[in-house]
């Protein structure tokens, strides 16, 4: 891949904090959370404590270390060879491409509340719609990083920050007139009710709500001052993060209660509710419009993102030649009408499954399992990585020596094994069918998603 030199890295401050809001903050999420109600704060809390801070300062290291582009896959092919490395970044790839149905879903629900609010419940309306806004942005992205970014900067402040911050701030206002809300704020209602664990379920989407902080490092090469500028990015996206997600899922679970809320249309319903009482329907199109828009600029950050680390391993020999493919603006052309192959299969599952929110949500937990996974190579590749490789000099490095290493990366390894396991309860809210079934589909989807990545190791006679 060319390497650029730095009078032409594009990519500063500002770029970064955007291209990592608009990775983490996505819309999509919000849904999710309001389905605890005040509860979520309690889960939150759980979540920032032991995943997402983590998470942060690992990234931090990692990406002030080794700067260059390449991301995850360069830091645990350091930690423990090219074939981890290589397993850490597909499964960073194959768990976005599980992923794109469901936000491209959720941008289709978003689409079907202007035309006609019943179609968020017909299938084939949300099979084409999914696959069409998809490709879309598909084709965008072979246009270059530079157009990839302008587009999630653009993205992430109209159709993600606004958004957010504004439904966050309809919600605090109607609080304030003294309207009803859904939920009691209490110290009771703070903490959860765990006497059924399927509760717990939604737990592992919270999580998968805060990943993506890594992604922005395998453009850690296009970079201006990469050990500079990546830490202080990262600081700034993650309180902007933090408090446009807790609040704008307050909002929503103020004014819909759970029951009733729709994982993919919960968040423009609750705009609806708003406009509505406050006498501002009309600007329900627009708000509508602005959320499509930061939906599909995230989209395509994510989508070009892991395309890009997956293609640093093909210099490994380690993918068929096929994936090698790139264009003019050096875009991995090939690797991305792969993935679109497989979301276009994995769409499909709107037609098969009875229901749309259940659909959503098997894909959501998927996702969300193939990541926690992914997490648990990256904690451990930080770990090793402070051993193997102690001279490299990390413009930041967490405190507290080793010591504070094996804190903060063990705290994150067993959030995400429990996690994982936790994800294997299906929600009391959403009807899965049988239990058996559901873990079936689970535990099938990581085995098949699992699995190419030693299949191709075994076939070429890599060593690790």
């Amino acid at each position: 891949m060319k390497q650029l030199n730095s009078s032409n890295k594009i990519l500063n401050v500002f770029s970064l904090v955007m291209i990592n809001v608009i990775a983490v903050d996505n819309l999509r999420s919000l849904t999710v959370g309001a389905e605890y109600g005040f509860s979520l704060l309690f889960f939150y809390t759980l979540a920032i404590l032991l995943f997402f801070i983590p998470s942060v300062l690992i990234t931090a290291e990692l990406a002030t270390g080794w700067p260059t582009t390449g991301g995850a896959y360069i830091w645990v092919r350091e930690a423990f060879g090219p074939r981890w490395g290589f397993l850490a970044i597909w499964l960073q790839w194959i768990y976005n491409v599980v992923w794109y149905p469901t936000i491209f879903s959720f941008v289709a629900g978003i689409l079907a509340y202007l035309i006609y609010p019943p179609l968020v419940d017909n299938k084939l309306f949300m099979f084409s719609a999914t696959l069409s806004a998809f490709w879309s942005v598909t084709l965008l992205n072979c246009l270059g990083l530079k157009v990839s970014s302008i587009i999630s900067i653009i993205g992430a402040i109209i159709g993600t920050i606004f958004p957010m911050i504004l439904i966050g701030s309809l919600g605090m206002l109607w609080i304030y007139l003294g309207h009803p809300s859904q939920i009691a704020f209490s110290t009771k209602s703070f903490f959860p009710n765990l006497s059924n664990l399927n509760n717990l379920a939604f737990l592992t989407n919270i999580l998968f709500g805060l990943m993506g902080m890594e992604m922005s490092a395998v453009h850690a090469g296009d970079v201006r001052q990469p050990a500079k500028d990546y830490p202080r990015a990262l600081f700034y996206s993650s309180m902007i993060i933090l408090v446009t997600l807790i609040l704008a899922c307050l909002a929503i679970a103020i004014v819909i209660p759970s029951n009733q809320l729709n994982l993919i249309s919960g968040l423009i319903d609750a705009f609806g509710i708003f406009f509505n009482v406050y006498g501002m329907g009309w600007l329900i199109p627009i708000i509508a419009g602005l959320i499509i828009a930061g939906s599909l600029s995230g989209a395509t950050a994510w989508i070009i993102g892991p395309a890009r680390g997956l293609l640093i391993a093909c210099h490994d020999n380690r993918l068929p030649n096929l994936f090698r493919k790139t264009n003019k603006k050096n875009m991995p052309i090939g690797i991305l009408l792969s993935q679109g192959l497989i979301v276009s299969i994995l769409s499909t599952l709107f037609l098969i499954i009875p229901s749309v929110n259940a659909s959503y949500w098997i894909l959501s937990n998927l996702t969300a399992q193939l990541a926690l996974l992914f997490y648990v190579l990256l904690f451990s590749a930080a770990i090793r990585l402070r051993y193997k490789q102690s001279s490299i000099t990390r413009a930041f490095r967490i405190p507290g020596k080793n010591y504070g290493m094996w804190i903060v990366g063990g705290i994150g390894m067993i959030t995400c094994l429990l996690a994982i396991l936790v994800g294997f309860l299906p929600p009391s809210q959403i009807a899965m069918g049988s239990i058996s079934n559901y873990e079936i589909i689970l535990i099938t989807g990581i085995i098949i998603f699992c699995l190419p990545p030693f299949i191709w190791s075994y076939f070429t006679k890599t060593s690790s």
